[in-house]
């Protein structure tokens, strides 16, 4: 099995932080990963991006031409990204930003309203790991557990204190996407 993996949005909505758990997770599950970051003047406000790979076999590039599943935290990046998704791909998107999904019908379109969940939640910051709940849900690139055993390995002390918050945001997420499967 191989998972390859956009997630994007505005610099500062944590696609980074979500791209390298998901892959962590991946490793700690004994699979082959590569994570590749796109920053630039993206992080003041554009479109910021990674690419996350996942498989049973060593990954010789971590360059992603056609996608198995999309992240897109908002227009632009749905705009940007809509088109690399392979045919029968996944896209988990945003709708608490979002309010006009994907144009095309030949992939699965997951609306999440990551914002408004985590505002539920009571901190507007985890709406990535809520996405990555989502994401995990519909495509089981990973376990739940692994991004949360990623969470405890590179989280500093001072912040071990929010794990059980992101475990929350990733059970929302998974909630919503089987929601929005039984909807569809």
């Amino acid at each position: 099995m191989r998972h390859e993996v956009i997630m994007a949005g505005f610099g500062g909505q944590g696609m980074m932080l979500a791209g390298q758990l998901l892959a962590y997770a991946g490793m700690l599950e004994g699979k082959y990963v590569s994570w590749y970051p796109s920053y630039g003047p993206e992080m003041r406000g554009g479109t910021a991006n990674c690419t996350v790979v996942v498989a049973d076999e060593p990954v010789a590039s971590p360059v992603v031409s056609r996608a198995s599943a999309v992240i897109a935290m908002n227009r632009p990046s749905l705009e940007r990204f809509e088109g690399t998704l392979a045919p029968g791909g996944v896209l988990v998107y945003n709708s608490t930003l979002i309010e006009q999904g994907p144009t095309r019908t030949d992939i699965k379109a997951v609306p999440v309203p990551a914002n408004a969940l985590a505002d539920e939640l009571g901190d507007k910051r985890v709406a990535n790991m809520v996405v990555l709940g989502a994401l995990l849900a519909v495509t089981g690139v990973a376990k739940p557990e692994s991004v949360v055993a990623s969470l405890r390995k590179t989280l500093p002390e001072r912040r071990q204190n929010l794990i059980p918050l992101n475990e929350q945001a990733l059970a929302k997420g998974a909630e919503a996407a089987q929601g929005a499967a039984a909807k569809a």
